[in-house]
């Protein structure tokens, strides 16, 4: 019998509403079950005595086929209802009809299989015989299950790996819910099938066993929750039938039908039975599995826990939503795990995106709201992002919620070099400025400069200002592009900004602004034809569809119509602000050049010509002459009609500097004659005009060789040469080498291949002897530039077979070759080498979403060419080092994506056998020796390192990566933003590698005296370590959570006694046994010493 504590909160009638009662039914007839509306009268509470079993009607044929429900449906004889569901080849209604005809059949022999269903679903390979089934109690059940439970693999459905189990959680939980969906009306009532469950359920809950601790309480979370949803149903049910009733009475005598209202009272009166029976129900689940099993050792199991108690909130708000239920969600967002702390957040996503639920979350909001915004700054990527969404739904229930500190804590985050961080804090931004229209703006047009939109730039300039990360602009505008778009592409607005006078009363931008806005409008255009975000937030070039490629087209169309007419505007006001050209300078880059013809606008390109040129004639600073030939560059294009006059203009103007250049040079190289500062002036400016040309120019037709020689060889003879003349001539010398090297080329590709080989080996041995360690962190940087290149190119699903990325890895491999026999004098060097290129293959998160190998894991395969020169101590290091960045998940993995992750790890452990262990190994060796609480001979462990051994003061990470406790479980890298870190603030584990701070003499003295074992110490410094390290503990272990800090100030205001789920009163409601007390502690929750500074620094 289920047990259930008094129930002392009442709750008003749920409000009405449309939904529809599930017409599903027990497999009976309608009439039947309206008749008698699911109560089964004739059952005796909780389990019968063993004389009684089977007197539901012997075994006289059963759904499932056999004993133990064996399911005999298409072809399958002999399977349990475990393999049915395994195999997931039937449909699960009928497989739950089968049930049900068996239960009808024989409901002792159906009850034993459900149990059997639910044991094996959690791994046990043993079964509940029938005799267990009469003699013996749940616990002793329970018990016997344990001691059968195979203590050799970790591994449990709910946890295996391979196709056949990626899809059993989801029909698990399919089944329970269609399961209690069709007994809804008749089975649940029989007091039998439903207090022999939730009563198995509880139990299993509270083992020791991870494996039934998780399995039964996912079960009991998806039973509660389909309870839920049959309370809801009742209480609809019942709200139309009170209205029934009253309308019926409210009719005249005359008219009143008396046997119509008694049928209406029977019925309301058996709801509110059924009601009762299912608050009991839900009351004895959330006592005896939720405030348990929220706060488990296992982040898995609180996650569960946590979203359910969202899914009830949120389905049935009258009941659940108020803060007795809140607060655990709120204590839980204080979790040490992010997936906890995720379902946290996603929950409560749920319930502010109602508004009509907002007035019942004002307690909670003024609560948590601080832990909501420092959670936007949380380590982990996924919870920053949905803590951000959360703060924009705060954000639409009320402006007054945050305050002007807490939104600024978020605006900075659009600067993120995390693509979905910025986007969430674009997202926010653009919802708290912008979208608040007031009545003065209502009739205001869209476009111009005394539009909205107007208005809007402006808002948007001010933020970039005030921001101070005026280099940055394309990230603002990436992080708005997704909400923003649309006024981001009123080119207009900002061009009618730019040109027209302020109308009267009109506050003018300052120069200042105007800059900033000119930045913001480039970034905008190239955002619009580039369709990717800027440097450091993309993950390679990703394929466009259809309905992508024709915006793309369409904008470049309109932004090429608009600014041919604007851009000599534009240049003409502000040709002498070399900050300003160089920007606009930019923006032809992106013009489709057909449409100078097709829109007959060739006047346009003569004035923007005029324009370039007094640029040039204006300017000596190299960033405005280059942008000046870059765009002549991208104008003289062969393929559209206005090259000829893009080039006849090139061409006169080149005529004109190289002439005026050779007459100066003359005149400057005089014998006899003191060069003045005006004449070198006017030649340098001239020379750097001509230098920043050739960048992008062929100019080998004007013969500058000769003159830039006569230069270069006067200063060498009378070395009174200007320093900046011989600069500008050397590199104008040296453009002139490389195209006449391109010509060359052309004809002979490989001709100088084997010279130019030479000299890069010679290169790299003088840059070794220089520096190992910076020589060594080159290489690896070639390397990842290669391989950044070819994931731009091919894509993030590439065949590793691909000759570009073979080219890569045999590119390592004679890297490799070239540090020679002598791992001694290379040690340090090889370390920091794996160290830059474990980082850089965990650095990006995968595209596909969490669960998938990160972006660059594959460069694993191309850092294994160098494991070989490792020495044996220092792979052991470099192992451990690799494990702070995986996850338990990622140790089970054996899918083919993840194979360079295995081949890695095992180059580090080849050779080093006793050094070092897999991490399936030694968790299983630690997870069996606790179980079996049997006392092993020490000879039988991990061979001990000699004293000394990896601690000499030539080793790498000897000061942290070697104190790590529990490798496995790691944090991600974190976020990365443009905000310079202050390097006196690194934390001590992310300083530069620890490796030559102290000597091992120097370690030793700091260390107190029991630390001076061969045992590993632990790392007080560590990041992420989990609540109860939860991925690490064996099978059998303490099942509730510990806590460091007590949050006795999250409790002050709020009801903390454990809260009854109380439906609407009953009159007729039968009491039932007591449950265990609740020993729940609110003030022993969570550890809010969750790492939560997201470290912001510039790529």
């Amino acid at each position: 019998m289920i047990a259930a504590q008094e129930l002392h909160t009442e709750f008003q009638f749920p409000q009405e509403t449309d939904t529809q009662l599930s017409s599903d039914t027990d497999l009976e007839d309608p009439d039947v079950k309206n008749a008698k509306l699911g109560k089964g009268k004739g059952g005796r509470k909780g389990k019968k005595a063993p004389g009684e079993k089977g007197k539901g009607g012997g075994a006289k044929g059963t759904g499932l086929g056999g004993v133990n429900g064996h399911h005999q449906e298409n072809g399958m004889e002999s399977m349990t209802l475990f393999e049915v569901v395994k195999m997931g080849k039937s449909a699960t209604q009928s497989i739950v009809d089968d049930w049900i005809e068996s239960y009808k059949s024989d409901r002792d022999i159906a009850l034993l299989d459900l149990i059997n269903f639910f044991i094996q679903c959690s791994g046990c390979k043993g079964a509940v015989s029938a005799e267990m089934f009469r003699h013996m109690q749940n616990s002793e059940i329970i018990r016997k299950m344990t001691e059968e439970f195979d203590e050799d693999s970790g591994d449990y459905p709910l946890t295996m790996a391979g196709p056949l189990w990626k899809k059993f959680k989801s029909s698990f939980c399919e089944f329970i819910g269609v399961l209690v969906r069709q007994c809804q009306y008749s089975i649940i009532y029989d007091e039998y099938m439903m207090d022999t469950v939730i009563s198995l359920l509880t139990g299993l809950s509270d083992s020791q066993v991870r494996a039934f601790r998780h399995t039964s309480t996912l079960a009991a979370m998806k039973l509660m929750t389909a309870l839920v949803n049959v309370a809801l149903n009742l209480s609809i049910n019942m709200d139309n039938t009170q209205r029934q009733y009253e309308a019926e009475r409210n009719k005249v005598m005359a008219k009143r039908a008396n046997d119509r209202l008694e049928l209406l009272l029977q019925k309301r009166k058996e709801l509110q039975e059924n009601q009762d029976e299912i608050e009991n129900m839900m009351n004895a689940i959330f006592k005896g599995v939720f405030v348990h099993r929220y706060r488990d050792a296992i982040a898995e199991v609180r996650a569960i826990c946590i979203e359910e108690i969202g899914v009830w909130m949120k389905m049935y708000s009258d009941a659940f939503l108020n803060d007795s239920y809140l607060k655990y969600v709120g204590w839980t967002m204080h979790d040490k795990q992010g997936e906890v702390r995720l379902r946290c957040l996603t929950a409560l996503q749920g319930l502010y995106y109602n508004r009509e639920l907002n007035t019942r979350l004002e307690l909670f909001t003024s609560r948590f709201k601080d832990r909501i915004v420092s959670m936007a700054l949380d380590k982990e990527y996924d919870v920053a992002v949905q803590a951000i969404k959360l703060l924009t739904l705060v954000l639409h229930s009320s402006d007054e919620v945050l305050t002007a500190e807490d939104c600024e804590s978020v605006y900075h985050l659009v600067y993120s070099a995390h693509r979905p961080v910025a986007v969430a804090a674009g997202e926010f931004l653009y919802k708290k400025l912008f979208s608040h229209r007031g009545p003065e703006e209502e009739g205001m047009p869209r476009r111009g400069r005394q539009s909205l939109n107007g208005n809007l730039i402006k808002t948007t300039v001010f933020f970039f200002l005030e921001s101070e990360l005026h280099e940055h602009g394309a990230y603002l505008v990436d992080s708005l592009w997704e909400c923003a778009g649309e006024l981001l592409k009123d080119w207009e607005s900002m061009i009618s900004l730019l040109l027209d006078e302020p109308m009267p009363g009109e506050e003018a931008l300052t120069d200042h602004q105007e800059t900033a806005l000119i930045e913001i409008m480039l970034c905008a255009i190239r955002q619009a034809c580039e369709c990717h975000p800027p440097v450091g937030r993309g993950t390679g070039k990703r394929v466009l569809t259809a309905k992508e490629k024709k915006t793309q087209l369409d904008d470049r169309t309109r932004i090429t119509e608009i600014f041919a007419v604007a851009l000599p505007l534009l240049l003409a006001k502000y040709s002498v602000d070399a900050e300003k050209v160089t920007n606009l300078l930019q923006l032809p880059q992106f013009f489709d050049l057909e449409i100078y013809t097709t829109g007959r606008l060739e006047k346009h390109l003569e004035s923007l010509l005029r324009q370039i040129r007094e640029v040039v004639e204006k300017h000596t600073e190299t960033d405005v002459l280059e942008a000046c030939s870059m765009t002549y560059h991208a104008l003289c294009n062969e393929e559209f009609t206005i090259f000829n006059r893009v080039d006849i203009a090139r061409s006169q103007l080149l005529d004109e500097l190289v002439d005026k250049f050779n007459r100066l040079l003359e005149d400057f190289l005089l014998e006899g004659e003191e060069p003045d500062e005006d004449d070198a002036y006017q030649v340098l400016s001239t020379l750097k005009r001509i230098t920043a040309f050739h960048n992008a120019h062929d100019l080998s037709k004007w013969d500058l060789f000769t003159s830039n020689y006569k230069l270069l060889n006067t200063g060498l003879q009378n070395g009174d040469m200007p320093e900046q003349i011989v600069i500008h001539a050397m590199q104008c010398t040296h453009y002139i080498i490389l195209w006449h090297l391109a010509k060359v080329s052309e004809g002979s590709s490989t001709k100088y291949y084997n010279d130019y080989g030479d000299i890069i080996k010679e290169t790299m041995s003088k840059t070794r002897q220089i520096d190992k360690i910076q020589c060594a962190k080159t290489l690896i940087l070639s390397l990842q530039q290669l391989f950044n290149e070819m994931l731009s190119d091919l894509g993030c699903n590439f065949d590793r077979s691909s000759s570009s990325f073979c080219g890569i890895k045999e590119l390592a491999r004679r890297f490799s070759l070239t540090f020679g026999l002598d791992q001694l004098k290379t040690r340090e060097a090889i370390a920091m080498l794996h160290k830059d290129g474990i980082e850089f293959a965990f650095k990006e998160p995968s595209p596909q979403g969490e669960g998938n190998p990160p972006l660059n894991l594959v460069f694993l395969d191309i850092l294994s060419e160098f494991s070989s020169k490792l020495l044996r101590q220092d792979k052991k290091t470099v192992h451990l080092y690799l494990e702070r960045f995986m996850t338990f998940q990622m140790a089970l993995q054996r899918e083919d994506c993840w194979l360079p992750l295995i081949s890695y790890r095992n180059s580090l452990q080849a050779g080093g056998d006793d050094d070092t262990m897999s991490v399936i190994s030694g968790y299983s060796s630690r997870s069996s020796s606790i179980r079996t609480k049997k006392a092993k001979p020490a000879s039988t462990g991990k061979r001990k390192l000699p004293e000394g051994e990896g601690c000499s003061t030539d080793a790498v990470w000897m000061n942290q990566e070697q104190n790590v406790q529990t490798p496995v479980m790691m944090p991600s890298p974190h976020l990365t933003s443009t905000v310079l870190r202050d390097p006196k603030k690194m934390r001590p584990d992310e300083s530069y590698m620890g490796v030559y701070a102290m000597t091992s003499e120097q370690q030793h003295q700091q260390l107190p005296p029991q630390q001076h074992h061969h045992q590993t110490p632990m790392d007080y410094n560590r990041r992420g370590s989990g609540l109860m390290e939860d991925d690490e503990e064996p099978i059998v272990e303490d099942v509730m959570m510990s806590s460091e800090d007590r949050l006795e100030d999250l409790n002050e205001g709020m009801d903390f006694d454990t809260m009854d789920i109380d439906l609407p009163p009953s009159k007729n409601r039968r009491e039932r046994s007591e449950l265990k007390p609740d020993y729940f502690d609110p003030s022993s929750i969570m550890d809010d010493s969750v790492g939560i500074g997201l470290l912001l620094r510039v790529q």
